[in-house]
Protein backbone atom coordinates (compact mmCIF):
# COMPACT_ATOMS: atom_id res chain seq x y z
CA UNK A 1 0.00 0.00 0.00
CA UNK A 2 1.55 3.72 -0.68
CA UNK A 3 1.45 6.07 1.73
CA UNK A 4 1.04 9.54 -0.19
CA UNK A 5 3.64 12.22 1.62
CA UNK A 6 1.26 14.71 3.95
CA UNK A 7 3.57 17.54 2.76
CA UNK A 8 1.77 17.29 -0.27
CA UNK A 9 -1.42 20.11 -0.57
CA UNK A 10 -5.02 18.83 0.26
CA UNK A 11 -6.62 18.92 -2.93
CA UNK A 12 -9.69 21.66 -2.96
CA UNK A 13 -13.06 20.29 -4.10
CA UNK A 14 -13.12 22.28 -6.58
CA UNK A 15 -10.32 21.58 -8.59
CA UNK A 16 -10.42 19.69 -11.86
CA UNK A 17 -7.55 17.04 -12.15
CA UNK A 18 -4.84 18.32 -14.32
CA UNK A 19 -2.43 15.64 -16.07
CA UNK A 20 1.03 16.36 -15.82
CA UNK A 21 3.25 14.98 -18.65
CA UNK A 22 7.40 14.61 -18.32
CA UNK A 23 9.11 12.96 -20.85
CA UNK A 24 12.21 11.82 -19.60
CA UNK A 25 15.40 9.40 -21.08
CA UNK A 26 18.39 9.29 -18.83
CA UNK A 27 17.34 12.63 -16.08
CA UNK A 28 19.42 10.83 -12.98
CA UNK A 29 20.38 13.91 -11.87
CA UNK A 30 16.90 16.29 -12.45
CA UNK A 31 14.15 14.11 -12.56
CA UNK A 32 13.19 14.29 -8.41
CA UNK A 33 13.58 17.93 -7.99
CA UNK A 34 11.44 18.14 -11.45
CA UNK A 35 8.94 15.85 -9.88
CA UNK A 36 9.67 17.61 -6.43
CA UNK A 37 8.50 21.03 -7.91
CA UNK A 38 5.42 19.39 -9.12
CA UNK A 39 4.47 17.76 -6.12
CA UNK A 40 4.32 21.13 -4.16
CA UNK A 41 2.02 22.25 -6.91
CA UNK A 42 -0.52 24.63 -5.35
CA UNK A 43 -3.04 23.41 -7.63
CA UNK A 44 -2.81 19.44 -6.02
CA UNK A 45 -5.47 17.77 -8.06
CA UNK A 46 -2.40 15.85 -10.18
CA UNK A 47 -1.86 12.42 -12.30
CA UNK A 48 1.98 13.10 -13.03
CA UNK A 49 3.28 10.84 -15.91
CA UNK A 50 6.42 9.75 -16.30
CA UNK A 51 7.37 8.79 -20.07
CA UNK A 52 10.52 7.15 -19.66
CA UNK A 53 12.16 6.34 -23.21
CA UNK A 54 14.28 3.46 -22.08
CA UNK A 55 16.57 4.87 -19.42
CA UNK A 56 19.36 2.42 -18.32
CA UNK A 57 21.07 5.28 -15.74
CA UNK A 58 18.49 4.22 -13.19
CA UNK A 59 15.75 7.38 -13.71
CA UNK A 60 12.81 4.75 -14.02
CA UNK A 61 13.94 3.60 -10.63
CA UNK A 62 13.89 7.19 -8.87
CA UNK A 63 10.74 7.61 -10.15
CA UNK A 64 9.29 4.40 -8.80
CA UNK A 65 10.93 5.72 -5.68
CA UNK A 66 8.62 8.45 -5.38
CA UNK A 67 5.58 6.74 -6.92
CA UNK A 68 6.43 4.81 -3.70
CA UNK A 69 5.42 7.67 -1.56
CA UNK A 70 2.68 9.90 -3.88
CA UNK A 71 0.16 7.89 -5.71
CA UNK A 72 -0.60 10.45 -8.36
CA UNK A 73 2.84 9.56 -9.87
CA UNK A 74 2.94 6.92 -12.75
CA UNK A 75 5.73 5.60 -14.64
CA UNK A 76 4.81 4.43 -18.58
CA UNK A 77 7.62 2.91 -20.12
CA UNK A 78 8.32 4.08 -24.11
CA UNK A 79 10.59 2.13 -25.67
CA UNK A 80 10.69 3.50 -28.93
CA UNK A 81 12.54 6.71 -26.98
CA UNK A 82 10.55 9.20 -30.03
CA UNK A 83 9.25 11.93 -27.53
CA UNK A 84 6.57 12.31 -29.61
CA UNK A 85 5.23 8.58 -29.25
CA UNK A 86 5.99 8.88 -25.63
CA UNK A 87 3.59 11.99 -25.48
CA UNK A 88 0.88 10.37 -27.17
CA UNK A 89 0.85 7.07 -24.82
CA UNK A 90 0.53 9.49 -21.96
CA UNK A 91 -2.95 11.12 -24.18
CA UNK A 92 -3.49 7.61 -23.87
CA UNK A 93 -3.43 7.38 -20.18
CA UNK A 94 -4.42 10.43 -19.45
CA UNK A 95 -7.75 10.63 -16.88
CA UNK A 96 -7.57 14.54 -16.38
CA UNK A 97 -9.04 17.11 -18.42
CA UNK A 98 -5.89 19.21 -19.22
CA UNK A 99 -3.06 18.25 -19.87
CA UNK A 100 0.41 20.01 -18.80
CA UNK A 101 4.06 18.93 -20.44
CA UNK A 102 7.15 19.88 -18.24
CA UNK A 103 10.16 19.04 -19.69
CA UNK A 104 12.42 16.58 -16.83
CA UNK A 105 15.83 18.63 -16.30
CA UNK A 106 13.06 21.73 -15.66
CA UNK A 107 11.55 23.03 -12.10
CA UNK A 108 8.28 24.98 -11.97
CA UNK A 109 7.03 27.59 -9.60
CA UNK A 110 4.19 26.41 -7.30
CA UNK A 111 1.86 27.80 -8.97
CA UNK A 112 2.14 27.07 -12.47
CA UNK A 113 -0.40 24.05 -13.12
CA UNK A 114 -2.94 27.49 -11.44
CA UNK A 115 -1.63 30.15 -13.19
CA UNK A 116 -2.15 27.63 -16.36
CA UNK A 117 -5.43 26.61 -14.88
CA UNK A 118 -6.80 29.93 -14.88
CA UNK A 119 -6.25 30.12 -18.55
CA UNK A 120 -7.42 26.89 -19.47
CA UNK A 121 -10.31 27.05 -17.89
CA UNK A 122 -11.92 30.28 -19.12
CA UNK A 123 -11.64 27.41 -22.28
CA UNK A 124 -10.47 30.14 -24.80
CA UNK A 125 -7.45 28.99 -26.18
CA UNK A 126 -6.00 26.14 -27.53
CA UNK A 127 -2.74 26.14 -25.74
CA UNK A 128 -1.34 28.28 -22.96
CA UNK A 129 3.01 28.52 -22.55
CA UNK A 130 5.05 30.43 -20.69
CA UNK A 131 9.06 31.44 -20.07
CA UNK A 132 12.06 29.08 -20.64
CA UNK A 133 14.42 30.49 -18.51
CA UNK A 134 17.50 28.80 -19.06
CA UNK A 135 20.26 27.57 -16.01
CA UNK A 136 23.57 27.16 -16.29
CA UNK A 137 26.12 25.40 -14.22
CA UNK A 138 28.58 25.81 -15.98
CA UNK A 139 31.36 28.97 -17.23
CA UNK A 140 29.87 27.89 -20.87
CA UNK A 141 26.39 26.45 -19.40
CA UNK A 142 25.59 30.42 -17.84
CA UNK A 143 26.71 31.73 -21.28
CA UNK A 144 24.56 29.43 -23.43
CA UNK A 145 21.38 29.88 -21.06
CA UNK A 146 22.33 33.93 -21.14
CA UNK A 147 22.37 33.62 -25.28
CA UNK A 148 19.51 31.92 -25.45
CA UNK A 149 17.45 34.39 -23.52
CA UNK A 150 18.79 37.06 -26.16
CA UNK A 151 16.20 38.41 -28.78
CA UNK A 152 19.75 38.06 -31.06
CA UNK A 153 20.35 34.55 -30.05
CA UNK A 154 16.61 33.39 -31.18
CA UNK A 155 15.23 35.84 -33.00
CA UNK A 156 11.29 36.21 -33.16
CA UNK A 157 11.01 33.32 -30.11
CA UNK A 158 8.99 35.32 -27.63
CA UNK A 159 9.03 32.31 -25.23
CA UNK A 160 12.64 33.08 -24.53
CA UNK A 161 12.76 36.60 -23.73
CA UNK A 162 9.14 37.92 -24.16
CA UNK A 163 7.56 40.04 -20.84
CA UNK A 164 3.51 40.86 -21.72
CA UNK A 165 1.13 38.37 -22.22
CA UNK A 166 -0.15 37.75 -26.01
CA UNK A 167 -1.06 35.46 -28.94
CA UNK A 168 2.15 33.24 -30.46
CA UNK A 169 2.68 31.02 -33.23
CA UNK A 170 4.86 28.48 -30.48
CA UNK A 171 4.70 27.72 -26.61
CA UNK A 172 7.37 25.57 -24.78
CA UNK A 173 6.17 22.35 -23.30
CA UNK A 174 2.49 23.74 -23.28
CA UNK A 175 -0.56 23.47 -21.55
CA UNK A 176 -3.48 22.08 -23.38
CA UNK A 177 -7.22 20.94 -23.33
CA UNK A 178 -6.91 17.11 -23.81
CA UNK A 179 -10.03 17.43 -26.22
CA UNK A 180 -7.64 19.97 -28.55
CA UNK A 181 -5.17 17.56 -28.42
CA UNK A 182 -6.79 14.45 -30.06
CA UNK A 183 -8.69 16.96 -32.15
CA UNK A 184 -5.58 17.64 -33.95
CA UNK A 185 -4.43 14.21 -34.00
CA UNK A 186 -1.69 14.20 -30.86
CA UNK A 187 2.09 14.88 -32.16
CA UNK A 188 3.31 13.48 -35.19
CA UNK A 189 5.72 10.42 -34.14
CA UNK A 190 7.43 10.54 -37.62
CA UNK A 191 9.12 13.75 -36.21
CA UNK A 192 12.28 13.07 -33.87
CA UNK A 193 12.67 16.72 -33.29
CA UNK A 194 10.39 19.84 -34.00
CA UNK A 195 7.16 18.13 -32.87
CA UNK A 196 6.39 20.32 -30.55
CA UNK A 197 6.50 23.63 -33.12
CA UNK A 198 5.02 21.67 -35.67
CA UNK A 199 2.05 20.43 -33.39
CA UNK A 200 1.29 23.91 -32.00
CA UNK A 201 0.83 24.87 -35.89
CA UNK A 202 -1.88 22.39 -36.48
CA UNK A 203 -3.72 23.34 -33.58
CA UNK A 204 -3.71 26.89 -34.86
CA UNK A 205 -4.87 25.39 -38.45
CA UNK A 206 -7.52 23.76 -36.08
CA UNK A 207 -8.53 27.74 -35.52
CA UNK A 208 -7.63 27.50 -31.96
CA UNK A 209 -5.30 30.39 -30.58
CA UNK A 210 -2.14 29.92 -28.73
CA UNK A 211 -1.31 32.62 -25.93
CA UNK A 212 1.59 33.28 -23.95
CA UNK A 213 1.66 33.86 -19.91
CA UNK A 214 5.82 35.48 -19.00
CA UNK A 215 4.68 34.87 -15.43
CA UNK A 216 4.75 30.94 -16.13
CA UNK A 217 8.39 30.48 -15.74
CA UNK A 218 10.07 27.54 -16.25
CA UNK A 219 13.58 26.81 -15.45
CA UNK A 220 15.35 25.27 -17.98
CA UNK A 221 18.67 23.43 -17.59
CA UNK A 222 20.17 24.52 -20.80
CA UNK A 223 23.03 22.68 -22.74
CA UNK A 224 26.45 23.18 -20.50
CA UNK A 225 29.05 23.61 -23.31
CA UNK A 226 29.02 25.24 -26.19
CA UNK A 227 29.77 22.37 -28.53
CA UNK A 228 26.76 20.09 -26.97
CA UNK A 229 24.92 23.93 -27.99
CA UNK A 230 26.26 23.84 -31.26
CA UNK A 231 24.92 20.09 -32.19
CA UNK A 232 21.55 20.75 -30.87
CA UNK A 233 20.69 24.01 -33.11
CA UNK A 234 22.37 21.73 -35.78
CA UNK A 235 19.84 18.73 -34.73
CA UNK A 236 16.77 21.76 -34.68
CA UNK A 237 17.92 23.10 -37.72
CA UNK A 238 17.99 19.72 -40.02
CA UNK A 239 14.86 18.93 -38.10
CA UNK A 240 13.11 21.99 -39.44
CA UNK A 241 13.21 21.46 -43.47
CA UNK A 242 10.82 18.60 -43.02
CA UNK A 243 7.79 20.87 -40.69
CA UNK A 244 8.65 23.07 -43.22
CA UNK A 245 7.83 20.90 -46.37
CA UNK A 246 4.84 19.30 -44.71
CA UNK A 247 3.63 22.81 -43.43
CA UNK A 248 5.30 25.21 -46.06
CA UNK A 249 2.92 28.48 -44.36
CA UNK A 250 4.78 27.92 -40.79
CA UNK A 251 7.51 29.51 -42.34
CA UNK A 252 8.88 32.51 -40.38
CA UNK A 253 11.55 34.98 -41.41
CA UNK A 254 13.32 33.72 -37.79
CA UNK A 255 13.70 30.20 -38.93
CA UNK A 256 15.48 31.54 -42.49
CA UNK A 257 18.02 34.08 -40.83
CA UNK A 258 20.54 31.24 -39.50
CA UNK A 259 20.48 29.92 -43.34
CA UNK A 260 20.98 33.24 -44.72
CA UNK A 261 23.70 33.70 -42.50
CA UNK A 262 25.97 30.68 -43.23
CA UNK A 263 24.97 31.31 -46.81
CA UNK A 264 26.96 34.69 -46.41
CA UNK A 265 29.86 33.43 -44.41
CA UNK A 266 30.69 30.91 -46.80
CA UNK A 267 30.02 33.07 -49.68
CA UNK A 268 32.25 35.61 -48.17
CA UNK A 269 35.29 32.40 -47.92
CA UNK A 270 34.90 31.50 -50.98
CA UNK A 271 35.09 35.05 -52.91
CA UNK A 272 37.47 36.90 -50.19
CA UNK A 273 40.67 35.94 -52.78
CA UNK A 274 38.15 38.03 -55.31
CA UNK A 275 36.25 40.15 -53.38
CA UNK A 276 38.21 41.13 -50.05
CA UNK A 277 36.42 44.20 -48.97
CA UNK A 278 33.00 43.11 -49.70
CA UNK A 279 33.95 39.60 -47.81
CA UNK A 280 35.22 41.18 -44.74
CA UNK A 281 32.26 43.63 -44.81
CA UNK A 282 30.00 40.64 -44.69
CA UNK A 283 31.99 38.65 -41.77
CA UNK A 284 32.59 41.83 -39.76
CA UNK A 285 28.92 42.92 -39.75
CA UNK A 286 28.13 39.74 -38.04
CA UNK A 287 30.77 39.78 -35.57
CA UNK A 288 30.43 43.28 -34.57
CA UNK A 289 26.53 42.89 -34.42
CA UNK A 290 27.40 39.71 -31.96
CA UNK A 291 30.34 41.96 -30.30
CA UNK A 292 27.28 44.74 -29.51
CA UNK A 293 24.98 41.57 -28.61
CA UNK A 294 26.99 40.28 -25.94
CA UNK A 295 27.78 43.31 -24.86
CA UNK A 296 24.07 43.38 -24.14
CA UNK A 297 23.08 40.35 -22.85
CA UNK A 298 25.94 40.81 -20.36
CA UNK A 299 24.52 43.49 -18.27
CA UNK A 300 21.75 40.30 -17.45
CA UNK A 301 24.17 38.05 -15.87
CA UNK A 302 26.19 38.29 -12.41
CA UNK A 303 28.58 41.18 -12.48
CA UNK A 304 32.06 38.88 -11.76
CA UNK A 305 30.83 36.62 -14.23
CA UNK A 306 33.60 37.69 -16.94
CA UNK A 307 34.74 34.63 -18.30
CA UNK A 308 30.97 34.08 -18.82
CA UNK A 309 30.64 37.23 -20.99
CA UNK A 310 33.07 36.43 -22.66
CA UNK A 311 32.06 33.36 -23.56
CA UNK A 312 28.57 34.97 -25.31
CA UNK A 313 30.25 35.59 -29.28
CA UNK A 314 31.08 31.36 -29.59
CA UNK A 315 27.49 30.70 -27.84
CA UNK A 316 25.22 32.75 -30.14
CA UNK A 317 27.93 31.74 -33.08
CA UNK A 318 27.32 28.16 -32.02
CA UNK A 319 23.46 28.24 -32.23
CA UNK A 320 23.36 30.61 -35.60
CA UNK A 321 25.55 28.49 -37.54
CA UNK A 322 24.48 25.19 -36.27
CA UNK A 323 20.85 25.46 -36.98
CA UNK A 324 22.36 27.25 -40.65
CA UNK A 325 24.31 23.98 -41.16
CA UNK A 326 21.88 21.30 -39.95
CA UNK A 327 19.20 23.94 -42.41
CA UNK A 328 21.10 23.08 -45.54
CA UNK A 329 21.84 19.31 -44.59
CA UNK A 330 17.86 18.58 -44.27
CA UNK A 331 17.39 20.31 -47.42
CA UNK A 332 19.89 18.77 -49.20
CA UNK A 333 18.42 15.43 -47.69
CA UNK A 334 14.83 16.79 -48.95
CA UNK A 335 16.30 16.80 -52.43
CA UNK A 336 17.81 13.47 -52.27
CA UNK A 337 14.74 11.90 -51.00
CA UNK A 338 12.87 14.14 -54.02
CA UNK A 339 15.37 12.65 -56.50
CA UNK A 340 14.79 8.57 -55.37
CA UNK A 341 11.09 9.26 -54.48
CA UNK A 342 11.15 10.49 -58.33
CA UNK A 343 12.82 7.59 -59.91
CA UNK A 344 11.35 4.96 -58.70
CA UNK A 345 7.81 6.36 -60.09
Amino acid sequence: MRVTDPSHRAPRKSEPLVTVVIPARNEKDYIERCLSSIQRQTHSTLQIIVIDADSDDGTDDIVRSVASTDDRVELVANPDRLIPIGLNKAVDATRGEWLVRVDAHSTIPEDYVERAMRHLTAKKWGGVGGRKDGVGLTAQGRAVAAAMGSRFGVGGSVYHYGTEVQIVDHIPFGCYPVDVIKEVGGWNEELAVNQDFEFDHRVQEAGYQLLFDPELRIDWHSRQSIAALFRQYRRYGKGKTEVMRRHPKSTKARHLAAPVLVAALLSALVLAPFRPKWSVAVVGNYLVSSLAASAITARSMEPKAALDSALLPPAFAAMHIGWGIGFFEGWLHQLRRHRSSNKTQ
